[in-house]
């Protein structure tokens, strides 16, 4: 295996949901490591792995909707562990749940989760994932049914379980995601939650949920929305999360359409968290 890596230092604006969905692109280009960061990313190739047009089906770098650049340098090995490490802080919200890594000290909460998100979306510090942890500590979830849809890390299916869900079914298209949410569910005694690769054609249609969760993007939202409600029990609750300020009035007209209330929404750095029922 090549010591060699080609760096490549992304500045992403706006920085979300950009960098998210230049992660996942650069995945699957072959890009195996990431270091996120409040301007973009960092994006980590082996130079054998690299060639020159690996950039050219990155779709996002041709969206009118983001401004991004980008400067490349070859590296030697980078240590990931120490590069994680050095970028993953732990937090804690409401006083009631931490999330940590395992190298972190433990922390004197109700629920502490701990994960290793390698290259997995979800560590409870961007302003979405955080505000869904909000939602679900306000909500009960004892013996509920629960849907996570684009569990990245699998953090909000973990907590959800710590406070009484009975069974769960947390899915996301990316297959390291799904590999990730399974070793953290696992690290946290989580037993009850089922992990599934794929989009929202692999819902299993045949079951009823009590709450689902969706922190994807707007797009996505819009486009799968039909299957969540499909899927909702009546009186149970959908958390939607990953859009702007400006987008929750598409998002409530499209929920309004499925036969959904707006209850609430939570704010933070223009960033929504709402809360609808059927």
């Amino acid at each position: 295996m090549s010591n060699i890596y080609i760096e490549y230092n992304f500045k992403v604006t706006p920085p979300q949901p950009g960098t998210e969905i230049l992660i996942a692109e650069l995945g699957q280009a072959g890009f195996e490591s990431f270091v996120e960061n409040e301007e973009g990313v960092e994006a980590y190739i082996q130079k054998e792995e690299w060639n020159e047009a690996i950039l050219e089906g990155i779709y996002i770098l041709k969206s009118p909707e983001f401004e991004i650049t980008f400067q490349q340098k070859e590296i030697a090995q980078v240590n990931w562990n120490e590069e994680w490490e050095k970028n993953f802080k732990p937090i804690v919200v409401a006083d009631a749940c931490a999330v940590r890594a395992p190298f972190h000290p433990p922390f004197n909460v109700k629920y502490e989760i701990i994960i290793e998100p390698k290259m997995s979306f979800g560590t409870g510090h961007h302003e979405t994932t955080f505000m869904m942890l909000q939602h679900i500590l306000e909500t009960e979830c004892k013996d509920k049914h629960v849907l996570d849809m684009g569990c990245g890390t699998a953090v909000l299916a973990i907590l959800a379980e710590m406070r009484g869900a009975t069974s769960l079914d947390a899915i996301d298209i990316d297959e390291w995601c799904v590999e990730n949410s399974t070793e953290n569910l696992e690290r946290n005694n989580c037993f009850r939650t089922k992990t599934i690769l794929g989009g929202a054609e692999v819902i299993p249609t045949s079951e009823k949920y009590d709450i689902v969760i969706a922190n994807i993007n707007r797009n996505i939202l819009l486009e799968d929305m039909g299957a969540y409600v499909a899927v909702l029990e009546k009186g149970g609750v959908l958390f939607l999360s990953g859009f702007y300020k400006e987008d929750l009035a598409i998002i409530t007209e499209c929920c309004n359409n499925l036969g959904l209330k707006f209850v609430q929404n939570k704010e933070k750095n223009n960033w929504i968290a709402a809360k609808f029922v059927n």
